[in-house]
């Protein structure tokens, strides 16, 4: 079954949005599903406009690794906290949820794609930028992307993006 949002005031549908969004933050929270149980994790992350992709990285073994090799289908979300609305009995806040399929990169060239767009958006600093998305141990680290295929924006009216 199809659900419609609720606050339909509050949702934004235009690309723009999401990607401001996306961009904004530096981690998200991934949702999957371990053995019928829910388990969520936060990962710093980077999205690629270019491919309308979101990157990230993990240890070659852990519970994370497993379970999204089971299982790749997860829902997460990137979440603009702007604190309390005082007075208003409301929060302020801009989030984008998605669902998607975690697929694992093999492939070095790619990988170093997905640092670099990771060191672009993580690291302030230049020289750590170089180091992060030129580290010589990235042919061996467990890189992976979702494409987003489903999403759904919403905000507070008073928060600009």
């Amino acid at each position: 079954m199809l659900y419609h949002m609720t606050r339909g005031d509050k949702e934004f549908k235009d690309h723009e949005t999401k990607v401001k969004v996306l961009k904004s933050e530096n981690y998200i929270t991934l949702a999957m599903v371990d053995d019928g149980a829910p388990y969520l994790v936060p990962l710093s992350f980077a999205y690629d406009e270019d491919k309308d992709r979101i990157y990230f990285h993990m240890a070659g073994k852990g519970r994370k690794l497993s379970v999204l090799k089971k299982n790749p289908n997860v829902w997460g979300m990137a979440l603009q906290d702007h604190g309390y609305h005082t007075k208003e009995c409301s929060h302020l806040y801009a989030s984008i949820m998605f669902k998607g399929k975690a697929v694992f990169i093999e492939d070095t060239d790619e990988k170093k794609h997905a640092f670099r767009i990771m060191a672009d958006h993580l690291e302030a600093d230049l020289e750590a930028r170089e180091r992060f998305a030129n580290n010589e141990n990235i042919p061996g680290t467990v890189v992976a992307y979702l494409d987003l295929d489903d999403w759904s924006g919403k905000k507070s009216e008073e928060v600009t993006i």
